[in-house]
């Protein structure tokens, strides 16, 4: 396959470019810096998360609902910060992102389950502007992989070709999902294992 022929990359975003946003490690380590009972705040979180990721409540209405749901000693303010300071990118793989962008110029969309709020705090914080052109993020068009027409719609925003995309995310039923409409995509391991990937389908890179 020749290079020209991947017009579009779609890309997850936590998993892939950056860490998780909100995953069960971070919520275990904010837990224990607040004195927090995890198990309640899991039951809580995992009744309400999927509406927050689905841009259907505020950062603000889902802590209300998880964390702030009786009185506490510390300030939303002070547990938003903590939440934030969760998220690290993964520098080899945002590098990665930026030589395919220089070397073969593809559109690059993110096809993402994140909220919102999570969401501009991390496109801000780690200059996701200058690596992707588009964010089809859960919270923006109310729908969540592996809702197939998630994937339907960042084949919409690219405006290419089914044969000229690929996908690479990290978690293989999200990956099923999008072959499952005919996507290519590629299963992120690890940093090596992505670039050999890629080098398969004719993006290689020094």
């Amino acid at each position: 396959m020749h290079s020209t022929e991947i017009a579009a990359l779609f890309v997850d975003i936590g998993g892939v470019l950056l860490t998780n946003a909100w995953d069960h490690e971070a919520r275990k380590r904010v837990s224990q810096q607040f004195g927090l009972d995890l198990d309640e705040l899991q039951d809580r979180h995992y009744l309400t998360f999927d509406t927050y990721e689905q841009g259907k409540l505020t950062l603000d209405e889902y802590l209300t609902r998880v964390v702030f749901h009786k009185p506490r000693s510390f300030s939303r303010d002070v547990f938003r910060a903590a939440m934030f300071a969760q998220s690290r990118p993964y520098p080899d793989m945002l590098q990665l992102l930026r030589d395919l962008r220089a070397r073969y110029g593809p559109k690059v969309v993110a096809v993402s389950n994140e909220g919102r709020e999570l969401t501009a705090y991390r496109v801000q914080k780690f200059g996701l502007v200058h690596v992707i052109d588009f964010f089809v993020s859960s919270c923006f068009v109310h729908l969540r992989k592996p809702d197939p027409d998630i994937y339907r719609m960042a084949l919409d925003v690219a405006q290419t070709p089914l044969e000229q995309v690929l996908y690479i995310e990290d978690r293989d039923v999200f990956v099923d999902a999008a072959r499952g409409i005919g996507i290519r995509s590629i299963l992120h391991i690890s940093h090596q294992s992505t670039k050999d990937a890629l080098a398969e389908v004719g993006l290689g890179l020094p």
